[in-house]
């Protein structure tokens, strides 16, 4: 009888060492793809704030005295980049905020001049900055996404026991700043 406790014993504590390395992994695989999924709107912020340097030389070609539109747009580039690079979540949110205003007026500025309008350059910049809001919008929906399992399994029993040895957090949710939930509209 005795040996049959033991074995019992043994395959619960086996069972238990199972369950916990199961719940520590799958913890700290939540945890990687929340990062990396953080990591995918890092990657549209750059390509956005690559494109701008394009847009605005297209753009200032035609209309050299608009000076401090450019001065504008060109710092709102380089805060969007060292917050993709380094940011917290809502750095990253108040730096692609500045940076559509920027846009916004750039693209305002363009509206005056009919021959830029219809400049290819100009046209296939537009394209592909469309694009990047269209990815960026879905970065943002993926990190909300993997933000949410990771968030639901840290406050639920029996996870909840595993995320402090697993060093994972709840994280924050990507929330576009106030007035910004939509892209910034521009008419032609």
């Amino acid at each position: 009888m005795t040996a049959i406790v033991i074995i019992v014993i043994v395959v619960v504590v086996i069972a238990l060492v199972a369950f916990g390395i199961s719940g520590f992994n799958s913890l700290r695989k939540l945890d990687v793809k929340a990062q990396e999924a953080l990591g995918g709107i890092d990657v549209q912020l750059t390509r956005r704030a690559d494109l701008v340097p394009n847009l605005v030389n297209t753009v200032k070609g035609y209309a050299a005295h608009e000076k401090s539109v450019f001065e504008a747009v060109t710092a709102a580039r380089a805060n969007a980049t060292s917050a993709a690079k380094s940011g917290s979540v809502e750095d990253k949110a108040q730096a692609q905020q500045a940076l559509d205003k920027a846009i916004v007026n750039v693209l305002a500025v363009a509206e005056n001049y009919p021959d830029l309008k219809a400049s290819t350059n100009f046209l296939q910049l537009q394209q592909q900055l469309t694009d990047t809001e269209n990815q960026l919008a879905f970065a943002r929906q993926y990190y909300n996404d993997a933000v949410s399992t990771l968030n639901q399994k840290v406050v639920t029993i029996p996870w909840m026991f595993f995320a402090g040895p697993a060093g994972v957090h709840k994280r924050d949710f990507y929330q576009a700043p106030e007035g910004q939930q939509a892209p910034p509209q521009v008419q032609f």
